[in-house]
């Protein structure tokens, strides 16, 4: 619990993050010897990332809160100031004297800024307010010849469930149609006869035994019926520097389509590890109207198939589909880097959608062999991998690019950053000093008018460590 007298510093009082800069002092390999020490971390309400040491564990016995109690303490108090700003999170860069004189810089926040991972540098630079990935806007191939599997069997899914749930409180008609209304979409026969036995509401339960029942009843957890949701797009969280490297790929032979999300699956429970389990009405070319699948909560496209019909799962009956042989097709995803794609040469085709250029051990190679591919989207280039960085102006097609910032300081002295994108970022490699990178971000920010990364410059006095 944070003290209240902790909370009401600001987060831009020197007072609030002394203690933060102090640990990070202590635990700097230049703490002795240097006219200075330069430090810097993020800090949010929910984690925060600090190059610390930590003590060494005692063997044969856990990690302890207490082993690190001066650390937590500090960064609640940040938390604290944060809570109060209305700020989610926050980046810093501190130059400490031997003295104590310290220069602190905060850095951000901007609304077109995502956060950063695991460092101080931003995250990816959104341009173009409200735009999404493009698997965020892909939506469903119609599969008109789809028709429910010949396992459905409403008669014995209700049968079974009632047997099962002999004391289950069921869903009236009008609630039913109620929550169709809701969603925008016909329940499918199948969900209607699972919520006309039990409507999976708590009151009706009233002890975990007894949701528990419900749970090998029909191999879920439940939601009630004013739980179910639409698993479209908007329900699968993303970031711009993530998702704009996948891609939406649904074979021939595919039974459930490679979406982020669809209009179709509507998701009614959870495998009680965080996986939502859905009724699926957008199929793949092999798949059947009404089959069950599993959308993992550590992926963000496609999902699994879980059995054919709802019958088939309250039953465990297994699926009767078989995954094909891979089409042959080249991926639309390509990795050149020293383990995977030998070159840009061998990862160009026409249904490119993503190029990333990772660590490369020869000389620095040319975007040619990629110039004028339609679907070429995304291109991310490990820093010092591009031959020339102007060669990208002739991708005209990208929303998301990813480079490091002498590249981005390239493109944007020529005037030839591309006015196709939607998102960047700037790939950081090493101990890149924040404030430089934070500078070509909001060069490229102040392109497309967007708001810049604010830089707040506080001084104090820290005093030496003895350590």
């Amino acid at each position: 619990m944070v003290d209240q007298k902790v909370t009401s510093l600001s987060i831009h009082d020197f007072a609030t993050w002394a203690p933060v800069l102090r640990l990070l002092v202590d635990s700097s390999p230049d703490r002795h010897g240097a006219a200075s020490v330069r430090v810097s971390g993020r800090i949010g309400r929910h984690g925060w990332s600090l190059a610390l040491r930590r003590p060494r564990r005692v063997p044969g016995r856990a990690a302890q809160v207490e082993d690190v109690q001066d650390e937590f303490d500090a960064v609640q108090r940040v938390q604290g100031a944060l809570a109060d700003a209305g700020i989610d999170d926050i980046s810093f860069r501190a130059e400490v004297s031997g003295t104590g004189r310290t220069v602190f810089h905060l850095l951000g926040p901007s609304p077109a800024v995502e956060s950063g991972i695991g460092s101080a540098h931003p995250g990816a630079l959104v341009l173009v307010e409200g735009s999404v990935p493009e698997p965020w806007r892909r939506l469903p191939e119609p599969v008109p010849a789809a028709v429910p599997a010949p396992s459905v069997d409403l008669a014995l899914l209700e049968r079974t469930l009632r047997e099962r749930l002999p004391d289950a409180v069921g869903a009236t008609q009008e609630e039913i149609a109620a929550t169709e209304a809701r969603l925008g979409v016909p329940l499918p026969e199948e969900l209607k006869v699972l919520y006309r036995v039990t409507r999976a509401r708590w009151e009706d339960w009233g002890d975990y035994e007894r949701a528990g029942g419900v749970y090998h009843a029909v191999g879920c957890e439940l939601f009630p019926l004013d739980d179910l949701y639409v698993a479209d797009a908007t329900s699968r969280h993303f970031l711009w520097q993530f998702g704009a490297k996948g891609a939406v790929v649904t074979g021939p032979g595919a039974a459930v389509q490679g979406l982020v999300g669809s209009p179709g699956w509507i998701a009614f429970g959870d495998n009680g590890g965080g996986d939502r389990l859905a009724v699926d009405l957008t199929p793949g070319p092999r798949g059947h109207l009404g089959q069950i699948i599993l959308l993992s909560h550590e992926e963000s496209t496609g999902a699994d198939l879980l059995a054919d019909s709802l019958t088939d799962l309250v039953l465990e009956r297994p699926s009767r589909y078989r995954e094909e042989a891979d089409s042959g097709l080249p991926p639309v995803v390509a990795h050149v880097n020293v383990r995977s794609v030998p070159s840009v040469q061998a990862a160009a085709h026409p249904g490119l959608e993503v190029l990333s250029i990772g660590v490369w051990e020869d000389e620095p190679v040319s975007l040619a062999p990629v110039t004028g591919l339609p679907r070429l989207r995304t291109l991310a280039a490990y820093p010092g991998t591009l031959a020339d960085p102007l060669e990208i102006a002739n991708l005209t097609g990208l929303e998301y690019l990813e480079l490091g910032p002498q590249e981005w300081r390239v493109l944007l002295d020529a005037g030839a950053v591309p006015r196709s994108l939607s998102a960047v970022a700037i790939m950081v490699r090493g101990q890149q000093d924040p404030l430089a990178v934070v500078a070509v971000a909001n060069d490229v920010l102040a392109l497309w008018d967007r708001p810049q990364i604010i830089q707040t410059v506080i001084e104090g006095d820290l005093a030496p460590s003895h350590s």
